[in-house]
């Protein structure tokens, strides 16, 4: 952060050992800091890995199963390096929620008839009217509850 005020203030004709001196930075470190951030990022082999591996998951795998799958791809890294990693990927996992069946089918309580019959459009007002209760018996209702 100190660096990048460094170049803003240089930019307005500050010199750079004065601003350096003030922020207490040494010139060597901002000329460093400079450098590194023109050249172009290198490639990481165990992000290529990694990123692969979540693909594969379909975005699934969370940290602790992202390495067994490098690690079985022949790259071992610590897990706070693959946490720092994925999070600097923004590699995020998202949870697969599983089917629930809600609707009980299987009971023994009378059915009424289809008394609309698929007729949706009826030709006077207040002619069909829909409604779906769902009864519970006592018994049933202490069994699932």
């Amino acid at each position: 952060m100190s660096f990048q005020l460094v170049e803003q203030l240089q930019q307005k004709a500050v010199p750079v050992n004065q601003v350096c001196r003030v922020l207490d930075v040494t010139r060597s470190g901002y000329y460093t800091a400079r450098r590194r951030a023109q050249m172009p990022p290198a490639v990481c082999e165990a992000s290529v890995h990694l990123k692969a591996a979540f693909a594969a998951s379909g975005g699934a795998y969370g940290s602790r199963r992202l390495r067994t799958a490098v690690a079985s791809r022949g790259l071992v890294m610590g897990l706070y390096r693959l946490r720092g990693l994925m999070r600097k990927h923004g590699l995020r996992s998202v949870w697969k929620r599983k089917f629930v069946h809600t609707t009980d089918s299987k009971y023994a309580l009378p059915i009424s008839p289809n008394v609309l019959n698929r007729q949706f459009n009826p030709t006077r007002p207040n002619q069909a009217w829909v409604a779906d209760i769902e009864v519970y018996s006592s018994d049933r209702h202490k069994a699932n509850g």
